[in-house]
């Protein structure tokens, strides 16, 4: 068995074969290898340049890293839990490969600061992965709005059938959305570009490095100014994982609703077969299994956020190995997500709408009720407490009648208040009605033209 570079010998009994597996996290950290090879080579750099390691020696260990790379990036290398960690295994890596000058990589420096780094590097990176993906979505929902910004559908409050509003706008409410995920993963990036390397294991370290210099190498924005809370505090993973829920939260809206529409009952959309199953003994269905399996994805990461704040908890100063388990929540948090965004965005690119389904509803379910009381107020002068309890019986007649508003006579109008004129008819039609919303973010659809020209240059 090869012995790890990390073993005290103070401690004279090897670990246990139980330790060794509750210790190893090279099948969860195995992903950090370019951001650990990454910041060793600059923090050789800058040993280099602080004299503290010879320049000889220093390429030796820079170049010996970029060969370790090129074989992990060509499978070439398989990775060996004895020796815990992704960061073990290249120390071990670089021994095997230039011999005892790789022990000079770690001076100053400890495995806490190292760990850190590595982690908010990978961050950094697939904090631009994502907004990338979620940009592919907007642009998706966005495609339909353009399409459709006359096309009536029903909006809805309870679920229940409450005003005329298009599928154009509905579908802008999603790009709103997304776009403040965007916002949130961007603000928490703000706060996590501080450098941890050089921190050490609490304290920091008597060696004379240049921690601005491997902030600057590295992409972030300053060092840490405090050794203990550098490498103890994990919150810049989760505001991650917590703006990622917040996104998984909103698809699982979306998707909710894509599975309600899908329905018989509704019937506004038709769903690709490519995101779709079929029944195992009913040959009829057509299953929303990919928009179900989004919806499962937030339960995910929702308890992902769950356990990390609980990790963190009673924690104290400074590290401690309960930490080791952040990486997993996030990256499975991360990978549930940006999953869940690939799918919604393919299914948006791909669903067909029935608009005269989503017209027939509106027509059918008395959803310009609050149009014909505001004709009132506004034509009529009367209270709108008044114009309601009017619009409510003109209602209850239609419906014992089974009548839509667009069947009704203005006789029929009339025997609930003669000062109703033809003109009433106007309001009463689904697409006037959205006309006449015409105020800032209301569903007009000139406003909504202007809407998805102010999402494509604010998010595209």
């Amino acid at each position: 068995m090869k012995k790890s570079p990390a073993r005290n010998l103070f401690l004279k009994k090897a670990p246990s074969k139980l330790l060794e597996r509750i210790n190893s996290s090279i099948d969860v950290d195995a992903r950090l290898f370019q951001e650990d090879i990454e910041a060793s080579s600059v923090h050789c750099k800058m040993l280099i340049k602080t004299k503290i390691v010879s320049p000889k020696d220093g390429t030796k260990i820079i170049n010996g890293l970029n060969q370790i790379l090129r074989d992990i990036k060509k499978n070439k290398i398989k990775l060996d839990s004895k020796f815990e960690d992704i960061h073990m295994n290249i120390e071990a890596l670089l021994h095997d490969k230039i011999g005892a000058i790789a022990g000079k990589l770690h001076t100053g420096r400890s495995r806490n600061d190292q760990v850190v780094t590595d982690f908010k590097l990978w961050i950094k990176k697939h904090s631009q992965i994502i907004d990338n993906e979620i940009k592919k979505l907007q642009k998706a929902l966005i495609r339909i709005a353009k399409k459709n910004t006359s096309t009536v559908m029903p909006g809805y409050t309870h679920l229940q059938i409450a005003q005329p509003v298009s599928l154009a706008h509905h579908c802008l409410a999603y790009v709103e959305m997304m776009g403040r995920n965007r916002d949130r993963i961007s603000d928490c990036i703000k706060r996590l570009n501080e450098n941890p390397l050089g921190a050490g294991a609490l304290a920091g370290t008597s060696f004379p490095i240049d921690r601005n210099m491997t902030a600057k190498l590295l992409g972030f924005s300053r060092p840490t100014i405090n050794s203990i809370d550098s490498v103890s505090d994990r919150d810049f993973a989760i505001e991650f994982i917590f703006a990622l829920s917040l996104a998984g939260i909103h698809l699982s809206r979306l998707a909710e609703e894509i599975i309600l529409w899908s329905t018989q009952h509704f019937n506004f959309v038709e769903l690709p077969d490519e995101l779709s199953t079929g029944s195992s003994i009913m040959p009829q269905k057509k299953n929303p299994d990919g928009a179900e399996l989004v919806r499962a994805n937030a339960s995910n990461v929702i308890s992902n956020l769950n356990n990390i704040l609980s990790l963190l908890k009673g924690l104290p100063l400074s590290y401690s190995k309960d930490l080791q388990d952040d990486k997993r929540l996030t990256f499975n948090t991360y990978d549930n997500v940006s999953l869940s965004l690939q799918v919604m965005t393919e299914l948006m690119n791909k669903i067909q709408f029935n608009r005269q389904a989503m017209f027939q509803a509106v027509e059918e379910s008395y959803a310009t009720s609050t149009d014909l009381a505001d004709w009132l107020v506004k034509n009529l002068h009367y209270p709108f407490r008044q114009a309601y309890q009017i619009t409510g019986k003109i209602v209850g007649y239609a419906s014992s009648k089974k009548k839509s508003f667009s069947n009704m006579s203005l006789k029929e109008l009339q025997k609930f208040d003669n000062n109703i004129s033809s003109d009433v008819f106007q309001v009463l039609s689904p697409l006037n009605s959205m006309k006449s919303k015409s105020s800032l973010g209301g569903s007009a659809p000139e406003g909504v033209k202007k809407s998805i020209r102010y999402a494509i240059k604010k998010y595209l």
